[in-house]
């Protein structure tokens, strides 16, 4: 594995828990200052990532879940929840990437 990629997806996970915890603590500043280097990092990882379908897939999830909770987080940062119902798509999407990429994958090993 490419080590500077490994210590590039250490960082992310870094980066997320910063973002989390800020969310969970409301420090607004923390995690609104977190947001875009965790999502950019996901969306790059993905990307580094693509040539292993399986990779590609479950990055592209996690991008969704760090998208979604973005949304998530600003809603209850700025008003009384009102972006949960935007956050759901990204949730939903997320779900279908990775079902489409298991029932795929199944579908292959059946007709081998």
């Amino acid at each position: 594995m490419d080590m500077k990629l490994q210590k590039r997806e250490n960082l992310h996970i870094v980066f997320w828990l910063v973002k989390d915890f800020s969310w969970i603590l409301g420090l607004k500043i923390l995690g609104i200052v977190m947001a875009p280097p965790t999502l950019i990092l996901s969306i790059w990882i993905a990307w580094k990532r693509r040539k292993n379908r399986a990779d590609l897939f479950h990055n592209l999830a996690v991008v969704c879940w760090i998208s979604a909770n973005i949304v998530w987080m600003f809603g209850e940062f700025f008003c009384t929840d009102c972006t949960r119902p935007f956050a759901i798509p990204f949730f939903v999407l997320g779900f279908i990437l990775i079902a489409y990429f298991y029932i795929t994958e199944w579908t292959k090993k059946k007709t081998l």
